[in-house]
């Protein structure tokens, strides 16, 4: 007893003096420390028991000074406040996103959040370039624009006091078969076009007037212009596009200014891989080639560029792309605005009479969302984003505010997890920027993948049996050997304590999966993947999967558990909480109509349909009732809620079959299924031949079959004939009544021999 007591007086002051010491040295250095004064905490034969939730070690008896739990956080480094004006004195200092550089320290599994605001100042610059198609089918446009500068900066100036204004051309590549290469079409090739017969070369784009306040010379420059005429619909718009955007210096894009650019044409684009048509095999490198006449000087050399490198440019210079397309191209181009972010579509006239108020509608509805775009984002981190947007109701997986007001502010509440730690000492970065702005948010990021008490690792440690480190309490044994303490060599195995390995009583040792050495479990390797755990019971690949694919993709498999990344949920990590594709045009979740599920909308509402459960089914089909009263319209539902089929009786009794539905732009679709069914009044010279005719065709049949029916018959007798002939005994030529007299019949005679005596006296 008094050896119990001394010793337990000895554990508690050198844990009195370990205490001492920590007040001594700065508190940063307490879970190194404590490591030391309860260093034989845990049971002796298991690895993990001093690697536990805290609540579960503290149940065993280790207090909570000497746990240590890091966790990721983050720090603010540059935390400018956001401004309210954007010209004036303080122009080149304005703020549009709070804050501008933060630190995250992360710990693998562990997340954490950070909150980004942002607002679009009042009265900010704004640079506008004026991208015009001058091929023959826009000569009318091109006369009602001459005058567009004044008229534009006018209006523009209602929204901002600092308004420049610049201007381009396009065409198409000067190369067969996009334009005409013969001789004769060189310096004119409308030469011989009846309609208009006098152009200028053909040519692909062409820099006119870099980015200037000056809105008198953009009208001058707009009347030198004539138009000019390739040979295919498709025009190379995006060859110039490409170049307004990356040539910044050329066109004079300002970096404290929002920038514009509005694609005015009546056709469709050429995309890439159409350059072949020409020969055209390299494809384009996203440089600047506008030679000493400001013209690109590449365009029979590259292809034409791809979608996915136009957006890359257009959101590394910032710049906000307007189409101005005429009605017929406007859901193409309505399409591409959904792969290239920050773009909008605005419908042109077709003489253009429309550009100014169409130019202020987009920039209006520009300046009316804010959306977020993330860069260079590291593969090994998992980023959700939460919206709280003017109704001050947080939106999850949404990354974009719409219908707000000059001077209001957003917030983002970003959400970070990093799935593993890279190579030690690795720090990564990536930026987040609201697309279209030129503020943005440095992220730098460092990995908190040990514990500090890992300074003071020990290698040959005597605690190891000097066959390990020493490290945070704990033994990692050199090659070989095993044990808590390292004090066993592979191949050894204690039959007595198999049990040891047993994750209960009655099943298998090390869970089948494993060997038992040293009463511990050393676990199969496996092609599938890894096997661990203390009794072998855990692996990282036996999962729910979705397609196929392990926890979809979009998590880590953890002992038969899918651990789902930041933005996914579901047992399979196949639903996503992004609600971006949920939005609808009046920037509300599924329309206020019904909830967001894995990205889509899932109507709740009666009634309600679309995408975004924008469409009310009841009101649609009462008004399209409504219309067909008095018109003899009859309105029935399809299998499709997103369209209804009408039967249409005309006054010549012709019935025309069509469905009817909305686009999401508002335009009303109709379908002609097939052609009218009109009513024809029978003629009756017609009828009577046509009468005759099946009389006699009919005879004719009849006779035919009857033929047929005789024919069959006879070849059938004949053939029963010549069967029982073959079946006959006996030849034609033969009798079988006749019986042929017998030849020979023997008879018996007696034969009685006499004396008889010859003339001679003799006897014979």
């Amino acid at each position: 007893m008094p050896r119990q007591l001394l010793r337990a007086l000895v554990l508690y002051l050198t844990a009195f003096v370990g205490l001492l010491i920590y007040l001594m040295v700065s508190s940063h250095y307490l879970p190194q420390r404590s490591f030391f004064l309860i260093q034989d905490f845990g049971q002796v034969r298991t690895l993990n028991s001093r690697c536990d939730f805290s609540q579960n070690l503290q149940k065993r008896g280790c207090d909570a000074p000497f746990i240590e739990s890091p966790r990721s956080g983050s720090s603010l480094l540059r935390s400018k406040p956001l401004s309210s004006k954007g010209s004036g004195v303080t122009q080149y200092d304005v703020i549009q996103i709070y804050p501008q550089k933060i630190s995250l320290s992360l710990r693998p599994g562990d997340q954490t959040s950070f909150e980004v605001q942002v607002r679009p100042v009042e009265d900010y610059p704004v640079d506008l370039y004026y991208l015009m198609d001058l091929s023959l089918s826009m000569k009318d446009d091109l006369d009602t624009i001459r005058n567009l500068g004044t008229k534009l900066a006018e209006e523009m100036r209602k929204l901002t006091s600092n308004f420049r204004l610049g201007f381009g051309s396009f065409v198409d590549k000067n190369i067969s078969p996009f334009s005409y290469t013969a001789p004769k079409y060189q310096d004119n090739p409308c030469n011989g076009y009846k309609l208009f017969s006098n152009c200028v070369p053909t040519f692909d784009f062409r820099h006119l007037l870099s980015l200037t306040d000056k809105v008198d010379r953009f009208n001058e420059e707009v009347q030198k212009q004539m138009v000019s005429r390739n040979r295919d619909a498709p025009e190379g718009g995006f060859d110039a596009i490409l170049q307004a955007a990356v040539c910044k210096e050329k066109i004079g894009w300002r970096k404290e200014a929002y920038h514009l650019l509005v694609f005015a044409t009546d056709d469709i684009p050429h995309l890439a891989l159409d350059g072949k048509l020409g020969g055209l095999v390299h494809p384009h490198d996203g440089q600047c080639h506008l030679n000493d006449k400001n013209e690109y000087s590449a365009a029979n050399k590259m292809d034409y560029p791809s979608l996915a490198l136009l957006g890359e440019k257009l959101a590394e210079n910032n710049i906000f792309l307007i189409f101005a397309v005429t009605k017929r191209h406007y859901v193409l181009y309505k399409n591409l605005t959904a792969l290239i972010p920050g773009t909008t579509v605005e419908i042109l006239d077709q003489d253009s009479k429309n550009i100014i108020q169409l130019i202020v509608n987009a920039y209006n509805n520009i300046r009316s969302k804010v959306e977020l775009s993330v860069w260079d984002h590291p593969e090994d981190l998992n980023l959700a984003l939460t919206a709280t947007c003017q109704d001050g109701q947080p939106l999850t997986g949404l990354r974009k505010c719409a219908d707000l007001k000059i001077g209001d502010t957003v917030s983002f509440n970003v959400t970070v997890d990093a799935r593993g730690c890279p190579p030690k000492g690795t720090r990564k970065s990536f930026t987040i920027r609201p697309v279209g702005f030129k503020d943005r948010l440095e992220v730098s990021v460092d990995y908190h993948c040990d514990c500090r008490c890992t300074y003071f690792t020990k290698t040959n440690s005597s605690r190891c049996n000097s066959a390990g480190t020493y490290s945070c309490g704990m033994c990692r044994c050199e090659p070989g050997h095993l044990g808590v303490r390292c004090e066993c060599e592979e191949g050894e195995v204690d039959h007595q304590h198999l049990s040891a390995c047993r994750e209960a009583e009655g099943k298998q040792v090390c869970s089948g999966r494993g060997e038992c050495s040293c009463n511990q479990c050393l676990c199969y390797e496996s092609e599938f993947g890894k096997i661990y755990g203390t009794f072998c019971e855990c692996d990282d690949f036996s999962c729910a999967r979705h397609k196929g694919i392990l926890c979809s993709g979009h998590g880590e498999c953890h002992c038969g558990e899918c651990k789902c990344h930041a933005g996914y949920i579901g047992d399979n990590c196949n639903c996503s909480t992004e609600t971006t594709s949920c939005v609808s045009d009046d920037g509300k979740i599924c329309s206020g109509r019904g909830s967001c599920v894995c990205g889509r909308c899932q109507c709740t509402e009666p009634g309600a349909f679309g995408d975004t459960c924008e469409g009310d089914r009841h009101m649609w089909l009462q008004q399209a009732s409504q219309y067909g009263k008095g018109r003899n319209i009859s309105v029935t539902q399809t299998d499709d809620s997103n369209t209804v089929q009408c039967v249409y009786k005309t006054e010549n009794d012709c019935v025309m079959k069509f469905t009817y539905s909305e686009h999401a732009n508002g335009q009303s679709i109709l379908t002609a299924l097939k052609e009218p069914e009109c009513a024809v009044a029978p003629n009756a010279m017609t009828v009577l031949l046509a009468v005759v005719g099946s009389i006699l065709l009919m005879g004719i049949v009849l006779l035919a079959l009857w033929k047929l029916v005789i024919t069959i018959h006879d070849h059938r007798e004949f053939a029963r004939f010549q069967s029982a002939r073959s079946r006959a005994r006996y030849e034609m030529a033969s009798n079988p009544v006749y019986k042929q007299s017998i030849p020979f019949h023997p008879m018996e005679t007696d034969f009685h021999m006499h004396s008889i005596k010859s003339c001679n006296g003799g006897v014979h």
